[in-house]
């Protein structure tokens, strides 16, 4: 079985505005649940895609200190 976990988030999750966006990355944290995880990576990675310089260097540093 070819199971494209990228695409099937993203499929998932097109179209979606901010709020049920918010829902979804919510829950999945709320929910504590390992098989979570990867897409949230997914969203991540179109978060981190999607921003520039500036913005990346922001996630970095707030992610360095709540790693502290």
């Amino acid at each position: 079985m070819d199971l494209n976990l990228r695409k099937a988030v993203l499929n998932n999750v097109s179209g979606n505005n901010k709020q049920q966006l918010q829902d979804t990355i919510v829950d999945a944290i709320q929910s504590g649940e390992e098989k979570m995880l990867p897409g949230l990576g997914v969203l991540f990675e179109v978060l981190w895609n999607n921003a520039d310089e500036q913005k990346k260097d922001e996630m970095l540093g707030i992610m360095s200190e709540g790693l502290k």
